[in-house]
């Protein structure tokens, strides 16, 4: 049988947070707390991976690589390039 839950007393900043968080992925409030809450519960467990955010994910990549990376239309000339013998 479902439970309801209640957090009382929400800082009108951290609910923000929370609500902004909601919109990037498309969720409704209660629906981003409920992900939330389904994904720490289940977080350690080997059968169950997280997938990042598309947000998450360019965060890790500007952390990964602070100063960008070589554009692929770069790569593809040095490429070819290389492969046509030219410097």
């Amino acid at each position: 049988m479902p439970v309801n839950l209640s957090i009382k007393n929400v800082p009108d900043e951290l609910a923000q947070l929370l609500r902004e968080r909601a919109v990037r992925n498309h969720r409704s409030l209660q629906g981003e707390l409920m992900a939330m809450l389904v994904e720490s519960a289940h977080s350690g467990s080997a059968t169950r991976k997280r997938s990042l955010t598309v947000e998450e994910a360019a965060e890790f990549a500007r952390r990964l690589f602070p100063s960008g990376t070589q554009s692929s239309v770069e790569l593809i000339r040095q490429d070819r390039d290389e492969r046509a013998g030219q410097p």
